[in-house]
């Protein structure tokens, strides 16, 4: 490959880079603006929770639609219309609230439409990353997926600054403002070279011959586990802040989800720079080891800040689980093509909903000890350590 048809796949992984940044800001904008929504529109909370269920609820309906339509479709139309959802939901969300008869309707409408772009988003960026030529793939994977981490950070830092400097009232600008990233980036997937996930003549696997891979099982279980495994802790990080500490949620949000979601990409980053003399699995190995002592740690010290050292440690920790995950599904399964992606990102997005709902029901089936809610999430990454051993032997 010369070096002008290098240059031009490096702005297809950029825009793909920008792709996650377009998935953080849906997953992570609207969750601000629940406590405000709920005092201004006169919300119920209950209703306001559904807000999350149903967000990840479609992604993953989506996940599991998309292994028949992706294919016929194409990737480049499937992902400018990922991009022009996601940005239509976040503007809807500024002007339907008013429009309809019941605010709650509209942000409903809002986010059902940002989640169907975050969905195929989940389904669509990592593949096509993989068909990109590149000397190392496990490095463009971490460094791709580590773009959600910065796009999270970012999303929480901007917003809460904002906030506090022109005041929450204003979000419908800030809101606006966001959605111009995935206008920009849909713009950009009109442009630049999509590599075919298969060679010329080859086939992928048909959805009934995955499914007959043992090994496909294996990673399956690891993607459901890696993602409970990160979500576990980043849902529930913010009240460990505050309840611990006892600071402000403004405090709580720096403190608990934007920490970790900064070292959980700075994880990725470094696999993403130095991944070439570092073998993937040991370094899978390691971090789930980490997870583990991690985990243990914020449901066994008994000072507060220890508990939130260990929450931050974990963001750390988890950081290679996903995409560490992805490329050994791209290298036992290397025909796995779109239905091996779909039902992998289906698995994750599982293990997201699965995991705090975990920690959740058992913390509140313990008097609301959010401790022992954590302490029963350990299961996930020891889960993932025990995949990671039997894929050796597959």
């Amino acid at each position: 490959m010369d070096f002008k048809e290098k240059n031009q796949y490096n702005k297809t992984i950029t825009a793909c880079f920008v792709g996650y940044i377009v998935q953080a800001v849906v997953n992570n904008f609207t969750p601000l603006l629940f406590l405000f929504f709920q005092r201004s529109y006169h919300i119920p909370l209950s209703r306001i929770t559904l807000l999350v269920t149903l967000n990840f609820g479609i992604q993953l309906l989506v996940d599991l639609l998309s292994v028949g339509f992706v294919d016929k479709i194409g990737y480049r139309i499937s992902m400018v219309a990922a991009h022009i959802l996601s940005a239509a939901g976040l503007i809807f969300l500024t002007v339907l609230p008013e429009l309809l008869p019941t605010p709650f309707a509209g942000i409903l409408i809002s986010v059902i439409i940002y989640a169907l772009g975050g969905g195929l988003l989940e389904v669509l960026v990592s593949p096509v990353v993989e068909a990109c030529p590149s000397q190392n793939k496990e490095k463009a994977m971490s460094m791709l997926h580590s773009f959600y981490c910065w796009g999270h950070a970012g999303v929480v830092l901007v917003s809460t600054l904002f906030f506090y400097a022109v005041g929450i009232e204003k979000w419908k600008i800030l809101a606006a403002v966001w959605a111009l990233i995935p206008i920009a980036n849909a713009f950009a997937f009109t442009k630049v070279p999509i590599a075919p996930l298969m060679e010329e003549g080859e086939a992928g696997l048909s959805l009934k011959e995955l499914l007959s891979h043992k090994i496909f099982w294996i990673l399956l279980v690891m993607m459901v586990c890696a993602g409970a495994s990160e979500q576990a802790v980043s849902q529930w990080a913010s009240t460990f802040a505050e309840k611990g500490l006892g600071i402000s949620k403004t405090a709580g949000d720096l403190a608990g989800p934007m920490a970790f979601a900064v070292l959980m990409g700075s994880s990725r980053l470094f696999y993403g720079k130095y991944g070439e003399g570092i073998h993937l699995e040991r370094f899978m190995v390691y971090s789930t080891c980490l997870c583990i002592l991690a985990y243990l740690g914020i449901s066994l010290f008994p000072d507060p800040k220890l508990s939130l050292t260990a929450c931050a440690l974990c963001g750390l920790s988890v950081g290679i689980m996903w995409p560490g995950t992805f490329s050994k599904a791209s290298k036992a399964l290397p025909k796995g093509g779109t239905a091996m992606f779909a039902l992998l990102a289906l698995g994750g997005d599982m293990g997201c909903s699965g995991g705090p709902a975990l920690v959740g029901v058992v913390a509140g089936r313990l008097g609301d000890n959010l401790k022992m809610g954590v302490l029963a999430g350990v299961i996930f990454p020891v889960l993932l350590l025990l995949g990671i051993l039997l894929c050796r032997k597959n």
